[in-house]
């Protein structure tokens, strides 16, 4: 079982709106190499820590689990959609989603700056990967970041 941080902008998809809806569509993910874990390394099964980007307090707020495998983002094929690409079609889609689902809610957030500051967290590619909407974790930094949240 892999473990993943994913991204969020609390203005469009927070932690609570994950707990009140209770599953979501992992959407709009439009960078090739988040879209290949995605794609490629993702499964039923796998926990994710969610992190807050972006705001005034950037942190990891939560916990979650991807409840899905991957499948086709169908905003590529909704012209209405700001995700729309016109390049994707349903038999080559270029985008792919999982469904994730809310596990728990940070008792206190382990800030960015927190992390930055723990040696156990040296090696986090978020670090190395700032722009990167889903990121993977190791076992060690997993254990070190949900024993502090």
């Amino acid at each position: 079982m892999a473990k993943w941080l994913l991204k969020s902008e609390p203005s469009d998809y927070s932690i609570d709106d994950l707990q009140t809806e209770g599953i979501t569509l992992w959407t709009g993910i439009r960078n090739f190499q988040a879209r290949n874990f995605i794609r490629d390394k993702m499964q039923k099964g796998d926990d994710v820590l969610f992190y807050h980007s972006s705001c005034k307090h950037v942190a990891v707020v939560g916990r979650a689990s991807v409840v899905s495998e991957a499948y086709a983002d169908p905003d590529q094929f909704d012209q209405s959609s700001k995700y729309f690409d016109a390049k994707a079609t349903k038999a080559e889609p270029k985008w792919f989603v999982v469904d994730v689902a809310f596990v728990s809610k940070a008792s206190k957030p382990l800030p960015l700056k927190a992390m930055k500051a723990a040696p156990e967290l040296s090696q986090l590619a978020l670090f190395k990967q700032s722009r990167l909407s889903v990121i993977p974790v190791t076992d060690a930094q997993w254990d070190y970041i949900v024993s502090q949240l």
